[in-house]
């Protein structure tokens, strides 16, 4: 629990050497000419940009059928070892010399003619109980794959810290993995419009392993178990569900 001495950025700043940052960036567009703006300016210009920099693997991708979509986001997924490496590698790509030139008509966008309608960052520190974002491993086509993002907000702060508590000391980790969800991140976030919430990533091969996957996961004595338990009862108010689909030049 923070004390009145204590900042955000000061807890952070004391993590453990393995816990990492996550940064998820999301770029709100309304049509197809922002859409592919964006995807020029990260292709072309930022994301060669972020790779000089030493950040990778970044992870980009595009809510499921956004050209349909009455919300269409890009998100931007990015780790880092700690605040600091946050903070100079940001100061790396925003100085980088190539991005200004080749990322021009993004950087110098009209007020009339912006690349999006607005731009959203959430940032999280990973859980205990998985430290580090793991890349997933896949066979199949990069455009069937479903990477399933969820949020779960808390009613209150000691609530949240519950639901937290149930994925790192009640196991609820382990259920996915054995399952074999690829989980990507679980986060608890620091920074965002949602809070108090926790994030996480499961991937899937295609919607079908991702309906498959979640129907067995319901039906798993672990599950059925730990959330049965009196002390884990009401700590998810809201859940936000997203399917998102990885970029032709995504690292994922």
């Amino acid at each position: 629990m923070l004390t009145n001495k204590t900042t955000a950025a000061t807890k952070v700043s004391a993590l453990p050497p393995g816990k990492q940052i996550y940064q998820l960036m999301i770029y709100h567009i309304k049509d197809k000419s922002q859409e592919t703006r964006i995807d020029q300016y990260l292709k072309d210009a930022w994301l060669p940009a972020a790779h000089r920099a030493g950040l990778q693997p970044v992870g980009v991708f595009k809510t499921r059928g956004i050209d349909t979509a009455t919300d269409k986001k890009i998100y931007l997924l990015m780790s880092y070892r700690s605040l600091a490496e946050y903070q100079k590698k940001t100061a790396q790509i925003n100085t980088d010399k190539e991005l200004q030139s080749s990322g021009s008509d993004y950087i110098n966008a009209a007020y009339d003619n912006p690349p999006y309608t607005r731009k959203e960052v959430i940032m999280m520190v990973a859980f205990s109980g998985m430290p580090v974002l793991k890349k997933p491993v896949f066979t199949s086509s990069r455009a069937d794959r479903i990477y399933e993002l969820r949020s779960y907000e808390g009613a209150t702060e000691k609530l949240y810290a519950n639901k937290v508590s149930m994925f790192n000391d009640g196991n609820e980790m382990e259920i996915f993995e054995r399952l074999g969800s690829q989980p990507v991140f679980y986060g608890e976030v620091i920074a965002g419009n949602k809070m108090p919430n926790l994030m996480y990533m499961t991937t899937y091969s295609d919607l079908k392993s991702r309906d498959e996957h979640w129907k067995a996961f319901g039906n798993d004595p672990a599950w059925k178990k730990l959330s049965a338990l009196p002390q884990y009862q009401h700590n998810v108010s809201t859940l936000n569900l997203y399917y998102l689909v990885p970029t032709d030049y995504s690292d994922y």
